[in-house]
Order: structure tokens, then C-alpha cells, then sequence
């Protein structure tokens, strides 16, 4: 078994970025790999409450990513200095992340087999 590490970086509704990134995520879990997922810069906005994306033509991401822990996807991962800069916090994130801060990503993306960064 090989460990993935997923890193999204773009904001929630930039095209069809987000629905393709959770398609690979979501078949490389089926194929019970490990994987987990970390959102740097404006990806942090995938996991806020209260989106409304009814005028955007795109799904409303967080209740995509709400589905990670049913397909054992349970290691997420937020940067500490992206979510503060958009100024948010852990309380207003659809779900329960570990967070990383910005002076150690590069050696925790060390520890895994392969970095899918999109």
C-alpha cells in the first residue's frame, strides 16, 4: 500500500478543478490506498460552513468533501497560515482537520509515496 497526499490549493468554485481532484481522490481511496488530502491557500475556502453555491453552476463544495470519511478518507489537513489569512478558524470548517503549519509542510509531504498536487 502505497501513501497519497492530495494538496489543493485553488479556490472552491475555479471551474471543474474541484469535481475532478475529489474524482481522483475518491479512486484512489476505492483502490485502498492511503490517502489523505491538504488544503493550502485558498483551497481552505472547499471546507467553510454555510456556502452558497446556488448562482455558480458548481456543487457546493464542502458537502462534496463532508464524503471523504465514508470512503476512508479520513486525514485532513489544513494549513494553519492559509486559513488564518482568509480569516478563518476551525470553528467555521464543515468538519474536525488536523492542521499543519506552514514551516513544516514541506517535510510532512516528505513522509508520503506520492504528492498529487493540482
Amino acid at each position: 500500500m502505497k501513501r497519497f497526499l492530495f494538496v489543493l490549493r485553488k479556490s472552491s468554485y475555479d471551474g471543474l478543478y474541484v469535481q475532478e481532484m475529489l474524482d481522483i481522490i475518491l479512486t484512489t481511496a476505492a483502490f485502498e490506498q492511503e490517502v489523505s488530502v491538504l488544503f493550502l491557500d485558498d483551497a481552505v475556502f472547499h471546507l467553510k460552513v454555510n456556502q452558497n453555491a446556488q448562482n455558480s453552476g458548481y456543487k457546493n463544495t464542502a458537502m462534496l468533501f463532508e464524503i471523504l470519511p465514508t470512503m476512508d478518507v479520513n486525514a485532513i489537513f489544513v494549513e494553519t497560515e492559509s486559513l488564518l489569512e482568509r480569516g478563518l478558524n476551525a470553528e467555521m470548517l464543515t468538519q474536525s482537520v488536523q492542521f499543519k503549519s506552514r514551516a513544516t509542510i514541506a517535510d510532512f509531504m516528505a513522509q508520503f509515496d506520492v504528492v498529487f498536487a493540482g
